[in-house]
């Protein structure tokens, strides 16, 4: 299916109270995946220039069982913290659960690293790409909610030329990095190595705390 044929459109909306501050919660549907995909909204969006956005994939492993493989978590709640002190963003949440392999997938590729493969050995190994994420899909949503430009809080490259390539202007990118465990160090090095992601791991990388402050 070409771009010309996706077709995305706001399903439903209400407001949201969190542990990080309140927010408004858009579900989207398309005819592409058929996913329910989400925006979470924070403050005045009004003019649509240069909004603090984060296009983040669901982890459920991470941000549902608390597991230590990955640092998505901890993005997701260092970009929700970000917006609300920020006072407008929004958190693109994209049910692209394992880089887009799907739950089942990615617990296959985990058994996979278990016997010491590393995450693109483990997808390749199963006869996925490294990463089959999209990002039409969040571009469609962003203009819909009237975004043209944005701040992107990312390490992931991918992520600009997607947004870019649909015509949504990126104009700076804010670095999130966390810091890593002793379990997601080869992840993250993983990322950096092979998938292209712009991390610093143990070279001065922005702290938590100077990104919130920011």
């Amino acid at each position: 299916m070409n771009n010309q044929d996706i077709n995305v459109w706001q399903y439903s909306e209400t407001n949201l109270p969190t542990r990080h501050g309140e927010f408004r919660v858009v579900v989207f549907h398309n005819n592409l995946d058929h996913k329910e995909h989400l925006a979470i909204i924070g403050g005045d969006i009004g003019d649509g220039e240069n909004i603090p956005v984060r296009i983040h994939s669901e982890c459920l492993t991470s941000e549902v069982l608390g597991s230590l493989k990955c640092d998505c978590r901890e993005q997701l709640s260092t970009a929700l913290q970000y917006i609300f002190r920020k006072g407008r963003g929004i958190v693109l949440y994209l049910r692209q659960e394992g880089r887009g392999i799907g739950l089942g997938n990615k617990i296959r590729a985990y058994a996979l690293q278990e016997l010491g493969f590393d995450t693109v050995q483990a997808n390749h190994h199963l006869g996925f790409p490294d990463d089959l994420r999209r990002y039409d899909i969040a571009a469609m949503m962003l203009k819909l909610l009237g975004v043209h430009s944005v701040s992107l809080l990312t390490n992931n490259p991918k992520k600009i030329r997607g947004l870019e390539e649909a015509s949504i202007v990126v104009k700076e990118r804010i670095p999130i990095e966390i810091e890593p465990n002793e379990i997601n160090e080869l992840y993250l090095r993983t990322k950096a190595q092979k998938s292209g992601h712009l991390l610093h791991l143990g070279n001065h990388p922005m702290e938590f705390e100077q990104l919130l402050e920011n």
